[in-house]
């Protein structure tokens, strides 16, 4: 049994008493063979929160050897749909029970104010839970029909196996759900490696899915650094299936490293710079809101943040007078403070590569309508910023900053806009602002990303497909398509008739 620590959260007085262990097998455990930690660090006081297991290679070893056992011996085509149904609702009771527990955790590992974890991450979390165990005793093979006389084709939608799950620190739980919860609607078991920044939810949902009931074995959470944890799920040869939220880069490597070890499939969700364009015959208004949120919800740590806008000349300046107001009245501070929108970015590291970006802009010819100066006190805050006068070739216009920022630029044409916005290398998000139905038609259909919103910006529901084209990833999640991810589909042929004969 590894150690329990009692969790202060001052700003509201409740304890959380937390394994700091590895889950494997039903049980929090220390390493087999290390030493190592890791720290979580509250990013609004750059205080250390607590320590935890850092997993090793050979606990990874170990945490996919429980999860094969489970697969063949407690779960996978063991188990029934019912029951995996069953289970899948029980640990969405258990969430929503603890919602606001979770969301000062969260709130107080990620920074995020509490009412939006609570609200719309803790309650798409349930959500998803609840969609995925509707499909679990829903997963259909079929009859295909080949000689009726003597012959019988059908296929089985079989559970891939075992699974990798590694999972970013902006949304920890949500993302977390996003992948275990198809994975296990199917009979799928799971390897979970939460980001080494924001390991402290995933230990409590760890302790939730042992309470709800799922056998030992079935999820197995390994906190790791990225270079251990992450790379020993993709080279893994028992490991089945990698799925991977984060940079592209890293995407990358894991793609390698899956194709070297056992060619196993991989589910990636990676960068983006995504595209959002005004046009003239937008309701400016609702344009302008939908553009705040779209980049500077999360303190601008979405893949899908709307960072490059496009406005049309005519009505630019009305546009950028509303965008600049609403920008302004952002509430930044410790999203303990209920009247906190954004709180703070996620580390010191990350807190230095977003003021990188900030830096190009002004040395680049950008110009700042708000924001671009630097707050005094500790806490990795960072006030949202406008450029204008951007240009196709600059740093904040190409690359994913994954902050509060954002770059502002003009058309003339229809035809100029879907050329700038479909400028990039990613693929993974959209968005347009038109009432012309014909326009908005048109210009869906010709932007190059895995999700384009109309009038609208950055809303996904777990019955809707997401993922990315170009470097923005491989495959998709939610909705029906993010189960068939986990599934493999077996033929087979049944010959009740037919006489075999040779030479032929």
């Amino acid at each position: 049994m590894s150690q329990i620590v009692k969790i202060k959260i001052a700003a509201t007085g409740r304890t959380i008493e937390l394994p700091t262990g590895l889950f494997i097998n039903n049980e929090f455990v220390p390493s087999v063979d290390s030493q190592e930690t890791l720290s979580a660090i509250n990013p609004a006081t750059e205080e250390e929160i607590c320590k935890v297991v850092a997993a090793s290679e050979k606990d990874i070893d170990l945490a996919v050897k429980a999860a094969r056992a489970a697969f063949k011996n407690t779960w996978g085509k063991n188990v029934t749909g019912f029951e995996r149904s069953r289970l899948l609702y029980k640990l969405a009771d258990l969430i929503e029970r603890d919602q606001q527990e979770l969301a000062e955790l969260e709130t107080l590992n990620n920074g995020k104010p509490v009412r939006i974890a609570r609200d719309f991450d803790i309650g798409d979390t349930v959500q998803c839970l609840r969609y995925y165990a509707g499909w679990a005793d829903k997963i259909l093979g079929e009859t295909i029909e080949v000689d009726n006389k003597t012959k019988l084709a059908f296929t089985r939608a079989d559970p891939i196996g075992v699974c990798g799950q590694i999972v970013p620190w902006n949304y920890p739980i949500m993302i977390w759900a996003w992948k275990v919860a198809p994975a296990l609607a199917v009979g799928c078991t799971v390897v979970m490696k939460p980001s080494e920044l924001t390991p402290l939810t995933a230990l409590k949902l760890s302790q939730l899915v042992k309470e709800a009931g799922f056998p030992p074995g079935v999820v197995n959470t390994v906190p790791s650094l990225g270079h251990v944890g992450g790379a020993a799920l993709a080279a893994h040869m028992d490991v089945d299936l990698v799925a991977f939220t984060g940079s592209t880069v890293t995407g990358k490597k894991i793609m390698e490293a899956a194709a070297r070890s056992n060619l196993k499939k991989v589910l990636l969700e990676l960068g983006g710079k995504s595209p959002n364009i005004i046009f003239e015959s937008a309701d400016l208004e609702q344009a302008a809101t939908w553009a705040v949120l779209g980049t500077l919800s999360n303190s601008g740590e979405d893949c899908t943040a709307g960072s490059r806008v496009y406005v049309q000349e005519s009505v630019y300046d009305k546009f950028i007078d509303l965008l600049i107001e609403k920008v302004k009245s952002t509430p930044v501070g410790d999203g303990f403070d209920d009247a906190v929108t954004n709180g703070p970015v996620i580390s010191k590291t990350h807190f230095d590569r977003v003021w990188g970006h900030i830096e190009s802009g002004k040395r680049e010819g950008a110009k700042i309508l708000v924001g671009g100066e630097r707050r005094v006190g500790s806490g990795y805050f960072i006030d949202p910023t406008v450029f204008v006068d951007v240009k196709q070739d600059m740093k904040i216009v190409n690359e994913e900053i994954f902050g509060p920022v954002l770059a502002v630029g003009r058309f003339s044409t229809e035809e100029e806009a879907i050329e700038l916005a479909n400028n990039t290398r990613y693929g993974l998000g959209a968005g347009l602002h038109s009432r012309d139905a014909n326009q908005a038609m048109r210009v869906s259909l010709a932007l190059d990303a895995g999700t384009v919103w109309v009038n609208q910006y950055d809303i996904l529901h777990n019955n809707v497909p997401f993922g990315g084209k170009k470097q923005s990833g491989i495959g998709r999640e939610l909705g029906k398509q993010g189960l068939d991810e986990y599934i493999s589909v077996k033929a087979i042929h049944w010959n009740f008739g037919e006489k075999a004969s040779w030479p032929v």
